[in-house]
């Protein structure tokens, strides 16, 4: 069984799986403390005060990283939950209606469309030409879910990140790479 749970200033994380204490620090600034289930409070808290520096300096890195500008947190909707399908049903359509312009522009074709609630990712794409984009593109900016969807769509034709791919990518996005660092530094999946 695992579970999780708010505690002073952190997120504690409790896992059968787990072999040893971790601490993780998101963008957000957002910490995670994961353990073991037989692993008391006491060491938790031992274990994170010994972690203060470290959490403190990755925080701040952070921070720098995004020019001073804290990350925007995006919805999360419980799975399940009328909002939660609402918002898979707004991606969806955002996605094919961008899918569609931007196929026709390109001559790309691709193959079947899925939504998705993905923790680590914006979308993906199999090498059967499958794409996959995660729902909580319904709440980005124009710019960056068009972003999303041509950098997708691209790898139906360059399956990896090399020069012809970015390439590709900027023919519709040329400020692809401005996007992208306002996509990994502001907005946290």
């Amino acid at each position: 069984m695992e579970y999780s749970r708010r505690m002073d200033g952190y997120e504690l994380h409790e896992s059968k799986r787990a072999k040893r204490m971790s601490v993780t620090v998101y963008p957000n600034g957002r910490v995670r403390v994961s353990k073991p289930v037989r692993v008391s409070r006491e060491k938790v808290e031992a274990f994170v005060a010994k972690q203060q520096d470290w959490i403190a300096r990755t925080q701040a890195k952070f921070l720098r990283h995004s020019g001073g500008q804290l990350p925007i947190p995006l919805p999360k909707p419980r799975r399940g939950s009328k909002a939660y399908k609402e918002a898979v049903e707004a991606a969806r359509t955002l996605v094919h209606e961008r899918l569609t312009f931007y196929s026709s522009l390109y001559g790309f074709p691709y193959g079947l469309v899925s939504i998705r609630n993905q923790r680590t990712r914006w979308g993906s794409c199999s090498a059967a030409g499958n794409l996959s984009f995660n729902y909580k593109i319904a709440f980005l900016p124009p710019a960056l879910a068009d972003y999303i969807v041509v950098h997708e769509l691209c790898h139906t034709k360059e399956h990896n990140h090399s020069e012809r791919f970015w390439k590709l990518v900027e023919r519709a996005v040329p400020e692809h790479k401005a996007l992208r660092k306002e996509l990994r530094t502001r907005y946290l999946l």
